[in-house]
């Protein structure tokens, strides 16, 4: 999520782009129908949702398991083996791209060679929070949003002051002290009773804790100096079809900070999984996973081609924003079918990536940028899910 100086080269036909993006849609909507089609005929090895979440605080096994869906919450998958794909191809890809591999891809944590310490800040906070406020969800008997710790602060105060034990645990306690709680409560007291999707409180929650956060550190005497963003130029490399399908899969890991296309591989392999072991398991029960990726997959892949200009010229560019809030949450809110698929990915892909660059370049000095990405999820997902209310 870092934005770096890059120099274009010369960009690949318009169709080989546009063929490839449909291309990677119609195998994804295909394999959705595919498993739509055979659900109920997959054996049921996984407990479904409702028994896991609750076990998670009865049994430590369990709790583990649980912790590790925890980091595919931001996908809406919640997904233990996502949770497995998504660190094991984060890790690879940090080899790889320390030892200069071509095959690791994106550059994983924007090419700031954190990725460790963005990972132990973030599931650091995420077991803090889980620790902390976790009680809540057996005396509600009702999702509570514990991982937000996340792909917030943590991981932020991370990029921001750089690697050590000292970054990582002040940005994992801060990220359980405030994030967490913040979301909490905008959820149980603010999007439940007015029927909103949760999503919205949780986005809130991390913009919101941000602010808090980044000027309390710059007064915690034991964090260092702010590390600089990586300057390096790097050349474009050339958009053509096979960059689109690499730059779509790469923003399904953008929100845990890894931006990386082998991470997702991962976590959409887990996650997958995880669905043919139990399809009452992942997306907290709902058996909605075939239309949540058919909708991702479509909301990224129209950000790309339509925003490619932008990745040329700043070099990132956030399109990954519909793929964690507008996109899902159109559909969890209407229902697996088309008219909700397609709308909620069109307005997303359209709308969310201009209004996260324009808070980006805003936000109070000090404070990671990544906190305008949240304030779009927020403003993209409170405006446009009530709006589709209208016509689905």
């Amino acid at each position: 999520m870092l934005t770096t100086t890059r120099r274009a080269t010369k960009p690949a036909g318009a169709l080989g782009r546009w063929l490839a993006g449909a291309a990677l849609f119609g195998v994804t909507a295909g394999l959705a129908l595919l498993l739509a089609r055979v659900t109920g005929s997959l054996p049921h090895v996984l407990s479904a949702y409702d028994e896991w979440q609750e076990q998670a605080y009865q049994q430590i096994p369990q709790f583990l398991r649980w912790v590790l869906g925890d980091t595919t919450e931001a996908q809406f998958y919640k997904s233990a083996l996502g949770g497995v794909g998504l660190l094991a191809g984060g890790w690879i890809a940090h080899v790889g791209w320390r030892r200069g591999r071509r095959w690791a891809g994106f550059a994983v944590s924007g090419g700031s060679g954190l990725w460790p310490w963005v990972t132990a800040a973030a599931l650091l906070g995420l077991l803090l929070s889980n620790l902390a406020w976790g009680w809540t969800i057996p005396a509600t008997g009702a999702w509570q949003p514990t991982f937000v710790a996340f792909v917030s602060v943590p991981p932020m105060v991370v990029l921001t002051y750089g690697a050590g034990w000292r970054v990582a645990a002040t940005g994992a306690v801060l990220g359980a002290a405030l994030t967490t709680p913040a979301a909490l409560l905008l959820v149980n007291f603010v999007c439940v009773p007015l029927g909103q999707p949760a999503v919205l409180g949780s986005v809130t929650a991390m913009w919101v804790s941000a602010l808090i956060a980044f000027p309390l550190c710059r007064r915690l005497p034991w964090l260092p100096r702010p590390v600089p963003p990586p300057t390096a130029e790097h050349t474009v490399p050339r958009q053509g079809p096979v960059w689109v399908v690499r730059r779509v899969l790469a923003d399904f890991t953008e929100a845990p900070f890894h931006g990386n296309e082998i991470a997702s591989l991962g976590l959409l392999a887990g996650t997958v999984l995880t669905y043919l072991l139990n399809p009452l398991t992942p997306v907290y029960g709902s058996g909605l996973l075939p239309a949540l990726l058919t909708a991702q997959v479509l909301t990224a892949t129209l950000g790309v081609l339509v925003y490619r200009r932008q990745w040329a010229r700043h070099g990132w560019y956030p399109t990954f924003v519909p793929v964690v809030s507008v996109a899902p949450a159109v559909v969890l809110t209407y229902g697996p079918t088309w008219p909700a698929v397609l709308s909620g990915a069109v307005l997303g892909a359209l709308a969310a990536p201009p209004l996260a660059a324009f808070a980006s370049r805003r936000i109070p000095l000090g404070v990671h940028p990544c906190a305008g990405n949240m304030f779009a999820m927020t403003v993209c997902t409170g405006v446009l899910v009530p709006l589709l209310d209208i016509v689905l």
